[in-house]
């Protein structure tokens, strides 16, 4: 029997989309601000200054040990990169900006990739089509519909391009933790899961590779890598299922 995704009362999910605003300004901050020569370490610490200041905790610092307010992975760099003073971003870099806040007790999560300086057309397709496959996935976060009918809108567009669909990450539920049941991959598994209704809420967390699917974690135990050294992309949203349709808790102001 498959089981049900737990869902967010009102008053909680007005505290996830205040969490998810606050992620989402301080996401199209880092966006305006990345150039060449800035460490990770640099906006790490702008992001944490501006979480708190928001009056927010930044949700991923001492996560299981986790040392920093951001994950910031570059280039073949996948997810779960350490902001480190020596990482400078150099033009033309594909960065990762993954950021969690905490506000009342209730968490917002989502990722941009951008491009530092000037990238290469395949990068910003890369980047473009991996935006695309979230956007598809939300679409599907209807009341009646199915995780896997989120997994498979995901795959489509993946699969359309001729990407590596990353398979052993993915999307998860989010609100009351980090990270709840259920786990939501980028790709079909072949059974439907459970059933989406008013109140739940997920984190929709598309990885495309430029080439192989497969990665690897390094020896710092967090930051995941492509096997084969070319450069991912990531992006993610806090998202609610309502009576109307998909509401995105986490949506930046163009």
């Amino acid at each position: 029997m498959t089981k049900a995704i737990s869902r967010k009362s009102r008053h909680e999910i007005l505290l996830i989309q205040e969490a998810g605003r606050i992620v989402a300004d301080t996401l199209t901050y880092l966006s305006q601000i990345v150039e060449p020569g800035m460490s990770t370490l640099d906006l790490d610490q702008i992001a944490e200054d501006r979480i708190r200041k928001a009056g927010a905790l930044p949700t991923f610092k001492g996560y299981h040990g986790f040392p920093a307010t951001l994950c910031t992975s570059v280039n073949d760099e996948v997810v779960h990169g350490i902001p480190r003073p020596d990482k400078i971003l150099k033009d033309g870099d594909v960065i990762s900006i993954d950021c969690g806040a905490t506000y009342k007790g209730l968490v917002g999560d989502s990722a941009i990739t951008v491009g530092v300086g000037k990238i290469t057309d395949d990068l910003k397709q890369l980047l473009e089509a991996t935006d695309a496959s979230l956007h598809a996935g939300i679409g599907k976060m209807v009341a009646g519909n199915f995780l896997e009918d989120i997994s498979a809108a995901v795959e489509d567009v993946g699969k359309t391009h001729g990407y590596g669909i990353v398979q052993n990450y993915g999307g998860h539920g989010v609100g009351r933790q980090l990270h709840e049941e259920p786990f939501l991959p980028n790709y079909r598994i072949g059974q439907r899961g459970p059933e989406l209704k008013p109140g739940v809420v997920l984190a929709i967390e598309p990885m495309f590779n430029l080439g192989t699917k497969e990665v690897k974690t390094l020896s710092d135990n967090w930051t995941v890598v492509t096997q084969d050294g070319l450069p991912s992309a990531h992006f993610e949203h806090t998202v609610i299922v309502t009576e109307n349709g998909p509401i995105i808790a986490t949506e930046r102001k163009s």
